[in-house]
């Protein structure tokens, strides 16, 4: 166990990890023999996948004990990745975002068992003659955090990537912005009951960041800067863009280039996936956030303190990892599933209880992500600058690097890192 003071600035013995400057080879000398295991796991992941960069973090304790960045941040100009470079994190959003609900449940500004559009009420786009699901009444922020709100993208869609015709509907410029998309959504029949089936919602998460605006008074992107990030001293996290990298940040690839009709009516020529296929900038609570491997450690680290986390109180940890309410992720004997979906991660109990292996991960056109928390205080963070269809493999791959580690080091690394 360490105290805030600990976390937040503790530097002991260890590497320097320092960026690769653009004309040098990604070679990245600041290996540390002790993690050859990581070192390999991530090189043959992405050699055999011709995936161009990747960044790893590794925290143990509340310590940063490893980060390294693979191969090219841009790989037209020889700009190697460094352990801070920025990189989509796609889906690892929701953590983030329920960290934020959390908070407020903690302040007592809102309730897990507040009906969501009580608590937002934008007018629904319907058609002549139509109204409103009246199941829609019955969503919790609960249901939303738990994705069990009522919207299944296997037996619909996923709103979030039907801009032109969720545009054309509402009679609003291209792209929508999330409140349109929720508007849209209210007009549309849910796919099953709330509260009786998991199914992964992008969209319940987008609800829950007008939720924090509505409760807050803040943009999303301000209230999470301010409670979330700020007290583990993360300080270049930002939401991200559609068409461009930003200083800082990786440039994006795909491993067949094909492109796409672009979702911004005012670039009429096809362009890349990646670069204007999809609207990063209305999918903030649920995918729009870009940090580097580091940021994603030092986040993670702060919940593995359930006595001194600067982020959520012990009860808010529990709640982060307790199962939704049955019969969800249940089977027909009632037993609760050995993984399932807490309020905000990918939950697997292990050993005595209480204790649970807690993941997610992300991808997006240009973009795969995965944030492990282990019960044993064990946590990574992989970063890599092209989607891979196979993100279970580097899972299981991390996981063997770490039993390949024979002697974990005393040293924190974390303010080495801005």
């Amino acid at each position: 166990m360490i105290n805030r003071r600990d976390f937040l600035g503790f530097v002991g013995t260890g590497l320097l990890m320092s960026s690769v400057g653009a004309a040098e080879k990604p070679a990245n000398p600041t290996r540390d023999a002790a993690f050859a295991s990581f070192d390999k796991e991530m090189e043959e992941f992405m050699a055999g996948r011709n995936i161009p960069g990747g960044a790893l973090a590794v925290a143990r304790n509340g310590r940063l004990v490893y980060a390294r960045g693979y191969g090219w941040a841009d790989r037209e100009k020889e700009v190697a990745v460094a352990p801070e470079s920025l990189f989509r994190i796609a889906s690892i959003s929701k953590p983030i975002t329920a960290a934020a609900v959390l908070q407020l449940v903690e302040q007592g500004k809102i309730n897990l068992h507040d009906r969501a559009f009580d608590l937002i009420h934008p007018p629904p786009i319907l058609r002549n003659g139509d109204k409103p699901d009246p199941r829609l009444r019955e969503i919790t922020i609960s249901h939303l955090l738990h994705h069990t709100g009522g919207w299944d993208r296997d037996k619909s869609y996923d709103p979030m990537f039907r801009c032109k015709i969720i545009a054309a509907t509402a009679n609003t410029p291209e792209p929508p912005d999330p409140l349109t998309v929720i508007r849209y959504m209210l007009g549309q029949p849910l796919d099953f009951d709330p509260g009786t089936c998991y199914a992964y919602s992008n969209f319940g998460y987008c609800v829950l960041g007008r939720i924090i605006e509505k409760v807050t008074g803040k943009s999303y992107e301000a209230f999470v800067k301010e409670s979330v990030l700020a007290p583990i001293e993360i300080k270049r996290m930002r939401l991200g863009a559609s068409l461009q990298s930003s200083p800082g940040e990786v440039s994006y690839y795909q491993s067949k280039d094909t492109l796409s009709e672009s979702v911004f009516p005012a670039v009429k020529e096809k362009v890349p996936m990646q670069y204007g296929g999809f609207c990063l900038e209305s999918m903030d609570a649920h995918g729009g956030w870009i940090a580097s491997a580091v940021d994603l450690a030092r986040f993670a680290a702060a919940l593995d303190l359930p006595e001194g986390s600067p982020l959520l109180k012990p009860e808010s940890l529990k709640l982060m990892a307790a199962p939704p309410a049955p019969p969800v992720s249940r089977n027909a004997e009632g037993k609760l599933n050995p993984t399932y979906y807490g309020c905000g991660w990918m939950i697997r109990p292990v050993g005595q209880a209480g204790k649970s292996n807690q993941w997610h991960n992300g991808a997006l056109t240009g973009t795969s992500t995965m944030l492990v928390r282990r019960a044993d205080g064990l946590s990574w963070a992989v970063l890599f600058n092209q989607r891979a269809q196979d993100m279970d493999k580097i899972d299981a791959a991390m996981h063997r690097a770490a039993s390949g580690v024979t002697e974990w080091p005393s040293h924190n690394l974390f303010a080495r890192f801005p």
